[in-house]
């Protein structure tokens, strides 16, 4: 009787701590996710290439104010940047991730939004601020688009990005679906800042 008693405290016990413990189980990504995600990564790339496509030495280092970034400083940023969050995402790409970090990881809907709204400003960290690397379109246009197919390829052969999360020092926890939908993101936010540069009404024309 007594072992009886025991048995069923036991399995009581068990019963409490599955349901206060919730379990996750992170959904495999489909082909069609993969295929979006590189979809995303041409468009914002092939916009970015139009913005800056042509631009003369004038337009390229014209600035609307002392304090503003020219057309070349913002495309020397999403260049660099490109290497540099691929290489944020490779290694969480290579380890296992706690299930408890994936909870809540999967935000993409409401980060692309975010980050096209300009009216929110950040400041780039010291190795993304603009050196005047590239004294013309042409030599920055060379270096995106070797880095993007990089990036691309990437997304193509990189794993599950469904599986793995880390940290975003501006979104939190993503996903690495979530990671590569920032980095294009994030290139297309800086094509706009382009965009308002070369559509000003000061712009040399």
């Amino acid at each position: 009787m007594l072992l009886s008693i025991m048995k069923l405290k036991t399995v009581v016990l068990l019963l409490i701590t599955c349901l206060a413990t919730p379990m996750f189980a992170a959904e495999a990504m489909t082909d069609a996710e993969r295929a979006a995600l590189v979809a995303h990564l041409e468009r914002t790339g092939a916009r970015f290439e139009k913005s800056i496509e042509g631009l003369t030495d004038a337009q390229w280092s014209w600035k609307a104010a002392p304090e503003r970034w020219s057309a070349g400083e913002a495309a020397e940023h999403i260049v660099t940047s490109e290497g540099f969050i691929r290489g944020m995402i490779e290694p969480i790409m290579k380890e296992d991730t706690a299930p408890e970090l994936l909870v809540g990881a999967r935000k993409e809907d409401a980060l692309g939004p975010a980050l096209l709204d300009r009216s929110k400003k950040f400041q780039a960290p010291e190795p993304l601020k603009p050196v005047s690397k590239y004294k013309t379109s042409a030599e920055a246009l060379a270096a995106f688009r070797a880095e993007r197919a990089k990036t691309i390829e990437f997304v193509k052969t990189g794993g599950d990005f469904r599986l793995h999360a880390g940290v975003n020092p501006v979104a939190g926890p993503l996903d690495g679906y979530g990671w590569v939908v920032f980095l294009s993101g994030h290139s297309e936010r800086h094509t706009l800042q382009i965009e308002e540069v070369t559509g000003d009404a000061t712009f040399p024309k």
